[in-house]
């Protein structure tokens, strides 16, 4: 999907407010411990090797960095894969907002990442079963349905933009 020519691409929204402090507060976490035996603590530093090796992880396979809408499809782009969905497998794209979500999905559980960056992963719903999700904010959602398959939930920077050029 990715060498056609015309593809527009949408970054991932910039987080918003609770997303960016929950995030800067689970970065300070391993930090925190690594300083502590500064402070006369005795906390090895292996929990903190780990706790940054995950958010590695997070960085590098949960988190996608950019959306690129081709003449085929959509491709969710992470720094160390890319997955596309079909432009035929797609029935429906439209903008959604936070009591729409709620409407839609019902009562929900995140599976996956969540809070760092963001939340990635899975959301189990009551609604709607499994919903693929990559959000970086509270609002902006694009739900993309598809055929027969789990839908989408993402949170791209220009939203509308982004719908506008999956209805093309």
């Amino acid at each position: 999907m990715s060498d056609e020519t015309n593809a527009e691409s949408f970054r991932l929204a910039p987080m918003s407010a609770m997303i960016r402090t929950v995030t800067l507060l689970l970065l300070a976490l391993p930090a925190v411990l690594l300083a502590a035996p500064l402070f006369g603590e005795r906390v090895p530093a292996e929990p903190a090797l780990v706790i940054i090796a995950v958010y590695a992880w997070i960085w590098l396979r949960f988190r996608p960095s950019r959306f690129v809408v081709h003449r085929s499809g959509i491709e969710v782009c992470w720094p160390l894969k890319r997955r596309g969905i079909p432009r035929r497998d797609i029935s429906n794209v439209r903008l959604i907002d936070g009591e729409e979500l709620k409407t839609e999905t019902g009562w929900c559980v995140r599976v996956g990442s969540g809070g760092l960056w963001g939340g990635f992963g899975w959301l189990w719903t009551r609604r709607r079963g499994v919903v693929q999700m990559y959000v970086s904010r509270t609002d902006g959602y694009v739900w993309i349905e598809r055929s027969g398959k789990r839908p989408w939930l993402i949170t791209p920077e220009q939203p509308e933009e982004l719908v506008r050029a999956l209805m093309r």
